[in-house]
């Protein structure tokens, strides 16, 4: 699904979308059963385009390699590929892709008592909190994780 590599860093590799391409394949829509085989499943008859159903902005979505660990306790892991959407708002308890100080991470971000902060989901690893000294842009809002076992 990513298109050309964009930037790479020390957290996150993050790359353009090709928004021409369209990806149908077949979808269980009666669920997946985690006990005893479902008979239904020899009628699969609906498609499903994961272009369509996992971007809602094509022109401001990019998707990045995560490199890490310090989201791990939200779903987030070494090697996940992050749907990022440049359209949202960035705000209280979002998961975002931010540039600081010249390089990208991903974090949760929490504002309270008018401070900003970059919270990981690791013990790990610290917060970052932001100050006038900081260089931060929010490139993004994480929206899917798409995760390789």
């Amino acid at each position: 699904m990513p298109g050309l590599l964009l930037k790479s860093g020390a957290a996150l590799d993050l790359f353009s979308m090709l928004s021409s391409s369209t990806l149908e394949r077949p979808l269980v829509s009666l669920g997946i059963s985690a006990g005893f085989p479902s008979p239904a499943n020899d009628f699969i008859d609906i498609s499903i385009d994961l272009n369509r159903d996992l971007i809602k902005h094509p022109s401001a979505t990019f998707f990045g390699r995560v490199k890490g660990e310090s989201m791990k306790d939200v779903g987030i892991g070494n090697g996940d590929l992050l749907i990022i959407d440049k359209s949202i708002q960035a705000s209280n308890g979002k998961i975002a892709v931010c540039f600081i100080d010249g390089d990208f991470t991903v974090k949760k971000i929490k504002l309270e008592n008018k401070k900003c902060w970059l919270m990981p989901a690791n013990d790990k690893y610290q917060p970052i909190e932001i100050n006038e000294q900081n260089d931060l842009q929010i490139w993004g809002i994480v929206i899917h994780v798409i995760k390789s076992f």
